[in-house]
C-alpha cells in the first residue's frame, strides 16, 4: 500500500463513497424520471420537421453519452474502493511508486502517478473514443 496514514486513506475513501453515491443518485434518477418530454413533444409535432428530429436524437444522445459517463465513472470509484480493501491503493501500476497524496485527492480514483500517467497520455492520445 502507498505511504497514506490512515488518516489520509479514511479521507480519500469518505470522498469516493460521497461521489460515488452522487453519481448513483444522478443515474438512478436519469433512469427512473428522464428528461424525454422535450424530445417526445418534439416528435410529437404535426407536421414532423426534420430540424427538430435532428435535435430530439441530439438530446437523446447526449443524454445516453452522459449516462455512459456516469457509469464508467462508478466503476472507476469501485475500483479504487476495491483497491483499497486489497491494501492495493495509491501505488502506480506502471511503476509501482506511492502516488502522491495532492494527486489523489484531486483525482482520487487515479491508478498511475503523475509522471506516468502523463507518459500514457502522450503515448495513448489517439486510442479509446473522444470525451465530451
Amino acid at each position: 500500500m502507498a505511504a497514506l496514514d490512515q488518516s489520509q486513506l479514511d479521507q480519500l475513501a469518505k470522498k469516493l463513497n460521497e461521489e460515488n453515491q452522487t453519481l448513483l443518485r444522478e443515474v438512478r434518477s436519469q433512469l427512473e424520471n428522464p428528461d424525454d418530454q422535450h424530445r417526445i413533444d418534439l416528435l410529437n409535432r404535426e407536421p414532423g420537421d426534420p430540424g427538430d428530429e435532428s435535435i430530439a436524437t441530439a438530446l437523446a444522445d447526449f443524454n445516453l453519452t452522459l449516462l455512459d459517463r456516469h457509469i464508467d465513472e462508478i466503476r472507476d470509484i469501485e475500483a479504487a474502493l476495491q483497491r483499497i480493501r486489497n491494501d492495493e491503493y495509491g501505488v502506480c501500476i506502471d511503476c509501482g511508486v506511492d502516488i502522491d497524496f495532492n494527486r489523489l485527492q484531486a483525482r482520487p480514483t487515479a491508478q498511475r502517478c503523475i509522471v506516468c500517467q502523463e507518459k500514457h497520455e502522450r503515448e495513448y492520445a489517439q486510442e479509446g473514443h473522444p470525451k465530451m
